[in-house]
């Protein structure tokens, strides 16, 4: 155990108990993204939201959840992860009780941002727990665990969400949301040890407000532009602010004496690349339940329990692949495991991309299964390519960068997917709603929820025409959205095939846990 590290002496049977307690808080992050996708549908019927306002309720979270997850990861460092990880818990729990209770659309987007700062400071520190917690030898297996639960969890929390939804309204997903918090708070209370970076990071609050800054506001043009229009000034202004605090962002942590994150450390081959295919999956995947939840739901007519079930082979398929991977990773290389993971992703996508207004399950279900197996295959070589690119005494840089690389690409998989579907839906829908009064045809262009559950019957035949219409246009930006998805993980996995590290290459990788973080970046200069 290196010096700059307290040292934590865990039990087998203990570490079994900490990896439990680790699942049920990584469970309850993720699951807060996918499963709010169930309730979607019924939440913008009762409350009243736009296309892009349902956006926003899913987006809040996960854009203040990878703004500030580099700081919440250093301040796991200075302070000790289990602390962290207990704050973390009560600010997420808290606010998923506060949005119990209501039922505007704006009041949830606050609440849903005020998760996403409590899951910042959760999720990197369940990471930084395992690989502070076990032994090298059972590492590689813990994190296994770690992605597995991270993908399939998404799944098991749609599935948890649509069966309350069954009996219960739509908030009540938020009430899984705090049965979860405070188990998770139990278990760390009473089991999860205590560690810390003798030499922590400083922490840079400037540096925590760009990355915020940057994120949110590029999001913020990209989900709004489909509306307002791209040329709209708020549109342009947002953009143009959004790219301009990233640079500076990469300025200042270049020129920091000590960085939240040195840039340079992607050029190390398995850090950058493994930041690229953890973004590239998590882009697809949760761009991918955003929309297809509603897909089932408001095209096809399945109840949000169905339309859960309809995602349930993911988790049997994705968990096994993931425990898997890492043997043909140390066989292979994580350049080849890698790629091909991203490629099967892409080709699920191509099936799914087929489909139309009518389901056909059985060609769902074939993409669903290889979407399931592209993520097995490609997040745990991922990971650990992360993790084994930096020395012990930074797992919490290296857990934050990958924990980033999830919540950039799910909140840009959101926006840029969900975009693509408002956009190609406004498109679809222009020739239908020619002639009917402006207040019902903008209604009917922003929200297919208006046609399905709105006062269309009183248009009579105009109205039955315009649900074909809807249900078509929704389905044409089903597909646009899933096609844009496989070209971004094509590109990918070109560049992970390309630059990747290979077999004696990843190996060398893991060989930088033994070194201090000045020699891992002198060996990416040599």
């Amino acid at each position: 155990m290196p010096a700059s590290l307290d040292p934590v002496i865990v039990s087998p049977r203990r570490r079994r108990a900490v990896l439990g307690v680790v699942a049920v808080s990584l469970m309850m992050v993720v699951s807060a993204v996918s499963g709010l996708n169930v309730a979607l549908p019924s939440l913008a019927t009762e409350t009243g939201a736009t296309q892009s306002q349902l956006q926003w309720i899913v987006d809040a979270y996960t854009v203040v959840f990878a703004g500030l997850l580099l700081f919440a990861g250093a301040v796991g460092d200075r302070f000790g992860r289990r602390e962290t990880l207990i704050g973390g818990l009560a600010a997420f729990g808290l606010s998923a009780l506060g949005a119990m209770f209501t039922s505007d659309p704006t009041v949830l987007i606050g609440l849903r941002a005020g998760m996403g700062i409590g899951a910042a400071f959760v999720m990197p520190t369940t990471l930084s727990v395992i690989t502070t917690s076990f032994p090298a030898d059972e590492r590689g297996r813990a994190v296994g665990v770690w992605v597995g639960v991270a993908g399939g969890g998404a799944v098991l929390g749609l599935f948890g969400a649509g069966l309350l939804h069954e009996w219960f309204s739509w908030n009540s997903f938020f009430a899984l949301n705090v049965v979860l918090a405070l188990i998770a708070l139990v278990g760390t209370l009473a089991l999860i040890p205590t560690s810390r970076d003798a030499n922590p990071p400083a922490l840079n609050a400037g540096s925590a407000v760009l990355s915020l800054v940057g994120i949110s506001a590029l999001v913020f043009g990209i989900i709004e532009g489909p509306t307002s229009g791209w040329d709209d000034p708020s549109v342009v202004v947002a953009l143009v602010v959004g790219v301009i605090a990233l640079a500076l962002f990469v300025m200042v942590e270049l020129r920091a004496k000590t960085p939240m994150l040195d840039p340079r450390l992607f050029l190390l081959r398995g850090f950058g690349t493994g930041s690229l295919s953890i973004t590239a999956q998590f882009f697809s995947a949760f761009g991918f339940f955003f929309i297809v939840m509603q897909y089932l739901q408001f095209v096809n007519g399945f109840s949000p329990l169905n339309a859960a079930a309809a995602l349930l082979p993911m988790p049997f398929v994705l968990i096994p692949t993931a425990r898997f991977a890492p043997r043909l990773a140390d066989r292979f290389g994580f350049s080849r495991v890698g790629a091909l993971g991203l490629t099967l992703i892409a080709a699920g996508f191509l099936v799914i991309s087929a489909l139309g207004p009518d389901l056909v399950y059985w060609q769902f279900a074939i993409g669903v299964v290889l979407f399931a197996m592209g993520m097995g295959m490609a997040g745990t070589p991922a990971t650990t390519a992360i993790v084994s690119s930096l020395p012990a005494a930074k797992q919490g840089v290296a857990s934050a960068v990958n924990d980033t690389s999830r919540e950039v690409g799910s909140a840009f998989g959101i926006a840029i997917l969900g975009s693509v579907l408002n956009s190609t839906y406004r498109d679809s829908m222009a020739g239908a709603v020619a002639g009917l009064p402006p207040q019902v045809a903008e209604a009917a262009k922003s929200s297919i929820a208006f046609v399905q559950f709105g006062p269309i019957e009183q248009l009579g035949e105009r109205g039955a025409v315009l649900v074909t219409a809807a249900n078509q246009a929704f389905s044409n930006g089903v597909s646009a959205a899933v096609l844009t998805a496989s070209v971004v993980l094509i590109g990918a996995a070109l560049v992970i095939l390309s630059f990747g590290p290979r077999g004696a290459a990843a190996r060398a990788a893991s060989s930088a846990m033994a070194l201090d973080e000045a020699e891992a970046l002198e060996a990416v200069a040599g």
